[in-house]
C-alpha cells in the first residue's frame, strides 16, 4: 500500500510548475520587460542640450503628437511597409507555391531552399550597398538601358529614391515570407489538392479555395515579420534614400544622435503602440497558433 505523501513532498510537487518556468521567467523579464519598462520611463523625463532631466513630464508626447513633420514621416513609414508588405507576400507567395507543389523531389525542394537563403550569408549592409553601382546614374542597368536605346538618358528615380528603399527593403526581408509560407504549404495534405481536382476545380479554384486559405497562418506570419522589421528599420532609409526620404526609425536615430533621449524614448513608445495594434489586427483575423 502506498504510504500517504508527506507535507514536504506535496509542497514540492505544487512548486514543480513554478520552479521549471522561472528561467524563463526571468530571461523574459530581463530582456524584455525591464528595457521596455526602462524606455517608457525615460520617454517622460526631460531635457536639455547637455543633460536628461529625470522629472515627470508630458512635453516629448507633446511635441511628438502635435508636429505635423511626425505625422508625415509616420505616414511615411507606413507607405514603405505597405508597399514592402505586398510585393514580398507576391513574391514570396509565388515562390513557396513554387517549392511545395512544383518541385517534387524533397532534395531540390532543400536545395532550391538553401540557394533563396544565399543572400544571408552576407551583411544586410552590403548588399544594399551593392545596389548602388547597379542603379545609379551612371550604373550597369542605366548603361545598358540607354546602350539598347530603350532610354535616351539616366534614369533619376532608380537611386536615392523611395523606390531604391523600397527595392532594398524587398532584396532583403522576402525570405522572411517565404520560409513561414513553404511551411505552412508544406503541412497542406496534397489528398486535399486530389479531392479538389476530382470534383472539377481548375487550378485557380484550388489555389483560391484550398492553398491560401490553409496557407494563411503562414502569410500572417512573414507579414509580421516583415512588417515589425520595416517599421523600426533606418539603415535602409538611410543609405538608399541619400537622405531624401525619412522613417520613423531614423527620426529617433537622429533624436539619439543629439542626445534627445526622451525625446527618441517617447518616439519609441508611440511605435511600438502602432506595431502591436498592427500585428494585433493581423492576429484577429488569422489564428497563428496552429503553426506556433
Amino acid at each position: 500500500m502506498t504510504p500517504p505523501p508527506t507535507t514536504a513532498s506535496a509542497t514540492m510537487r505544487a512548486l514543480a510548475p513554478y520552479l521549471q518556468v522561472t528561467p524563463l521567467a526571468a530571461v523574459f523579464l530581463m530582456f524584455l520587460v525591464v528595457p521596455i519598462g526602462t524606455i517608457v520611463v525615460v520617454s517622460f523625463w526631460d531635457y536639455d542640450t547637455a543633460r536628461v532631466i529625470p522629472d515627470l513630464v508630458l512635453t516629448n508626447y507633446e511635441e511628438l503628437l502635435l508636429s505635423p513633420i511626425t505625422w508625415r514621416t509616420y505616414f511615411q513609414t507606413i507607405q514603405f511597409a505597405a508597399m514592402t508588405w505586398a510585393l514580398t507576400l507576391l513574391i514570396g507567395f509565388t515562390v513557396a507555391y513554387f517549392l511545395a507543389f512544383h518541385v517534387r523531389s524533397t532534395t531540390w525542394q532543400m536545395t532550391l531552399f538553401v540557394v533563396c537563403t544565399i543572400p544571408f550569408w552576407t551583411s544586410n549592409i552590403i548588399r544594399m550597398i551593392s545596389w548602388i553601382p547597379f542603379l545609379g546614374r551612371n550604373g550597369l542597368l542605366n548603361r545598358t538601358l540607354m546602350s539598347v536605346g530603350a532610354i535616351g538618358e539616366p534614369l533619376e528615380f532608380l537611386l536615392f529614391s523611395d523606390f531604391a528603399v523600397v527595392l532594398a527593403y524587398v532584396h532583403l526581408y522576402t525570405l522572411f515570407m517565404v520560409v513561414p509560407i513553404f511551411n505552412s504549404m508544406a503541412r497542406i495534405d496534397r489528398a486535399l489538392i486530389e479531392a479538389a481536382r476530382d470534383a472539377g476545380a481548375g487550378a485557380w479554384q484550388i489555389l483560391w479555395n484550398v492553398v491560401v486559405p490553409l496557407a494563411k497562418p503562414g502569410v500572417a506570419i512573414g507579414s509580421i515579420f516583415v512588417v515589425t522589421i520595416v517599421m523600426g528599420d533606418f539603415v535602409t532609409v538611410r543609405l538608399m534614400s541619400g537622405g531624401q526620404s525619412a522613417s520613423v526609425g531614423l527620426m529617433m536615430m537622429n533624436a539619439m544622435a543629439l542626445l534627445q533621449y526622451p525625446a527618441a524614448a517617447a518616439n519609441a513608445v508611440v511605435l511600438l503602440l502602432l506595431v502591436l495594434l498592427t500585428v494585433g489586427a493581423m492576429l484577429r483575423v488569422v489564428d497563428i497558433r496552429k503553426e506556433l
